[in-house]
C-alpha cells in the first residue's frame, strides 16, 4: 500500500477501494458527483435515481471498509440525494455526528423557486465512542466574543471551538463575493474595512444573512473568478472548510482519502497539514492536473484563504478599540511559523522511519545510499527545504532524542582496526574543508551533499579504494574520539626522541614494523605537516605513501617529505591519545584542530 501513498490513483474509486486493506484509513472525505446533470469530462452526472443510489451505497461501503475502527467520513451532498445518503450510510453501519449546513453566500439562480446557497455535509464515525476529534488542539480553538470584543479577564485564554457558522474568505479576496454573472466595480469595494475577516462572533453581525436560530457554515464558493481556484475543475472545495475539517478529525501522518479527487482540495489541505494522502480519480486529466498541484504545495504551507479567526465582524470594528484583535493577528502569525516548524519536523522524523533500514541517523547522513533514500522520502512526504535542511533537522531530532521512537537494529560495523589504514584520510580531509572555511563543522559537511562530495574527494586522492561512507564514517569516529583523546594526552609525556629523521622512500626500504606506533611527517625541520598513529605502521604507511599517485598530494606541502616514529602500545580503546599529545606539541598544519589541547 506504501506504494500508493501521497499520490492520485487514475480509476475507479470502488475497485480502488477494494484493492487496499481494510481498517488502513483515519479519515475520509468524499464530494461525489450530485446526480445534477453537471458537465464533467468522463463521467455521467445524469442516470436514473435507482442506478445512482446503488452506486452510492456500494462506494460508501468501500469507505466504510477501508476506515480504521475509529475512523471519520465526512459527506458533503446537495438537497437532491442528502436524506437517501444519510440513511445509506447509517444502513452501512455509519453514526452521524453532525449535519452541517454549508452556506456559500450566493447561489444558483432557479426559476420558480428559492436560489439555492447551500450544501450538506454529514459528518459520519463508524464507532460513536471512539473517534478523532481534537478539540482541545490550539489551532482548532478560536477567541470568544469575550476576548476579542470585549476584552474581558474572565476570558477562557484557549477560546473556545467554534459554532457552526464558518465566515472564511477565498485567498486574496476583498469584501464581499459576487457571482460570476453579476456586474460591479471597484468603486463598491474601496471603502471596506474588513478585507481579513473570516469569523463572526456575533449572529446579529450578519443579521442580514442569518437569523439566530440558524445552524449554518459560512464559506464563499470557490467561483470561475476567484483567484483560489484551481482553474480546472468546476466544483472546487475551499481549503478552510476542509482545513476545519481534517485538523480536527485527524492527526499529523495519519492517512486522509478523497474516492473523487478532483481538483484535488483535500489531498492539497492535508499535504499542507502533514498528513499522508490519497486520492481516486476517473478522469485521467484531473488525476494529472491534481498531481501537478500536490508537487507544487510543501508541508506546513498556509492554506489559501484568509486565515481564521482574525477578527469580530464589521459591526463590532464600528465600536469601541480593541487591540486584542491586533494581538490575535500577531498570535496567529507565530502559529502558522511554529506549524511549519513542528510538521517539517515531523516529516524529517516520518522520512527517516520510511528510510533507515535499521541503521542510526548519522549512518543515514554519513551513506550516500541511505541519504538519497531519506532526501526521496522527504521530497515524496512534500516537506518543504532541501537535502542539506534535512539532514541538519535529522541531527537536531536526533541530539533531542526526538528519534528514540524509532528503533535501530542495524549497528554500523568500522572499528578502529577497520579503518585504521585510511583514517588519516578522512582526517586530512576534514581540516582541510576547515581550513579553507568550506564548512564550520564536520556535521554542516556531511548535511551538505556538496561539501560531502569534497570531503570524499579529498579523502580518495589521499587514500583511495574506499566507499563514502567510510571515509566519513571515520571522520565521526575521529571527531567523537578527540574529546577522550585531548584528555588523555595530557597524561603522556612526548618521547624526548624520536628515531632517526629519513626521508620517507628510504624508510619505506627498510622492514616497516607491523606494530602500533606514532610517527611525524615533516616538510622541512620547522614544517610539520601531520602527526599520526596507527595501529600498524606498516599498514598505515603503505596506505599513505606507498604509491606515487598519493605521494604527489603531498607535494602541495612539501617538495620533500621526512618521517620520525616511535613505538607505543596503543589499543584500539586508546586510539588518538598519543597522536593528541603530539599535535599539542609539534602544531602540524594537516591534523584535526578538535586534537588540540586549545582548539
Amino acid at each position: 500500500m506504501d506504494d500508493k501513498i501521497n499520490t492520485i490513483v487514475q480509476g475507479d474509486c470502488i475497485a480502488g477501494m477494494n484493492a487496499l486493506p481494510a481498517g488502513s484509513v483515519d479519515l475520509a472525505f468524499a464530494d461525489p458527483p450530485f446526480n445534477i446533470g453537471y458537465e464533467y469530462d468522463v463521467y455521467q452526472d445524469s442516470v436514473e435515481s435507482d442506478q445512482y443510489l446503488d452506486w452510492s451505497r456500494r462506494w460508501i461501503a468501500a469507505v466504510h471498509r477501508l476506515l480504521k475502527p475509529d475512523g471519520t467520513f465526512w459527506l458533503a451532498i446537495g438537497d437532491e440525494y442528502a436524506a437517501e445518503l444519510k440513511l445509506a450510510a447509517q444502513d452501512i453501519g455509519f453514526h452521524c455526528r453532525s449535519w452541517v449546513i454549508w452556506y456559500y453566500t450566493f447561489g444558483v439562480n432557479c426559476t420558480k423557486k428559492f436560489s439555492r446557497s447551500h450544501a450538506h455535509l454529514f459528518h459520519f464515525v463508524k464507532d460513536p465512542e471512539n473517534f478523532t476529534f481534537l478539540s482541545d488542539e490550539p489551532a482548532n480553538r478560536i477567541p470568544s466574543a469575550r476576548q476579542l470584543v470585549y476584552n474581558d479577564k474572565r476570558a477562557n485564554s484557549r477560546g473556545r471551538l467554534p459554532d457552526d457558522t464558518w465566515i472564511i474568505r477565498p485567498a486574496d479576496m476583498t469584501g464581499e463575493l459576487t457571482p460570476d454573472e453579476e456586474k460591479w466595480s471597484l468603486s463598491e469595494f474601496a471603502d471596506l474595512s474588513d478585507a481579513d475577516n473570516t469569523w463572526t462572533l456575533r449572529p446579529q453581525d450578519l443579521a442580514d444573512r442569518f437569523k439566530a436560530d440558524e445552524d449554518t457554515w459560512y464559506f464563499p464558493r470557490v467561483a470561475g473568478t476567484f483567484k483560489e481556484r484551481a482553474g480546472f475543475h468546476g466544483c472546487q472545495m475551499p481549503e478552510q472548510l476542509l482545513g476545519r475539517i481534517i485538523r480536527i478529525c485527524s492527526d499529523v501522518n495519519e492517512l486522509v482519502v478523497d474516492p473523487f479527487s478532483g481538483s484535488a482540495t483535500t489531498l492539497a489541505v492535508a499535504k499542507k497539514l502533514g498528513r499522508r494522502y490519497l486520492g481516486f480519480e476517473l478522469s485521467d486529466e484531473y488525476a494529472k492536473h491534481g498531481q501537478a498541484r500536490l508537487e507544487g504545495i510543501r508541508v506546513g504551507d498556509r492554506l489559501d484563504g484568509a486565515d481564521e479567526p482574525l477578527a469580530s465582524a464589521p459591526p463590532t470594528k464600528r465600536g469601541r478599540r480593541n487591540d486584542s484583535a491586533a494581538r490575535h493577528r500577531s498570535e496567529t502569525e507565530q502559529r502558522y511559523s511554529d506549524a511549519q516548524v513542528q510538521l517539517t519536523e515531523l516529516g524529517v522524523a516520518e522520512a527517516f522511519r520510511q528510510a533507515h533500514d535499521g541503521f542510526s541517523a548519522d549512518r543515514v547522513v554519513a551513506d550516500p545510499d541511505l541519504n538519497t533514500a531519506f532526501a526521496d522520502a522527504c521530497r515524496n512526504l512534500g516537506l518543504f527545504g532541501s537535502p542539506h535542511l534535512w539532514n541538519q533537522i535529522l541531527f537536531r531530532l536526533r541530539k533531542a532524542g526526538k528519534l528514540s521512537h524509532i528503533p535501530t537494529v542495524q549497528p554500523t560495523h568500522l572499528s578502529w582496526a577497520d579503518c585504521d589504514s585510511y583514517l588519516f584520510a578522512s582526517e586530512i580531509a576534514l581540516e582541510h574543508l576547515l581550513d579553507e572555511r568550506a564548512a564550520g563543522s564536520l556535521d554542516e559537511i556531511l548535511c551538505d551533499p556538496q561539501l560531502a562530495e569534497q570531503f570524499d574527494e579529498v579523502a580518495r586522492r589521499f587514500a583511495p579504494g574506499h566507499e563514502s561512507w567510510q571515509y566519513r564514517w571515520a571522520a565521526l569516529k575521529l571527531r567523537k574520539q578527540a574529546k577522550t583523546a585531548r584528555t588523555r594526552g595530557s597524561v603522556l609525556e612526548p618521547p624526548r626522541r624520536l628515531s632517526k629523521l629519513l626521508p620517507i622512500e628510504e624508510f619505506l626500504g627498510q622492514n616497516v614494523p607491523a606494530h602500533s606506533a606514532a610517527y611525524v611527517i615533516t616538510g622541512s625541520p620547522r614544517n610539520r605537516l601531520y602527526v599520526g598513529e596507527t595501529l600498524n605502521l606498516r599498514t598505515r604507511l603503505e596506505c599513505q605513501f606507498g604509491r606515487a599517485a598519493t605521494r604527489k598530494n603531498w607535494a602541495a606541502y612539501a617538495q620533500e617529505l621526512h618521517i620520525q616514529t616511535f613505538s607505543t602500545t596503543t589499543a584500539p580503546a586508546e586510539m588518538l591519545a598519543w597522536q593528541s599529545c603530539l599535535v599539542d606539541k609539534y602544531n602540524p598544519r594537516l591534523n584535526f584542530r578538535e586534537l588540540r589541547s586549545v582548539v
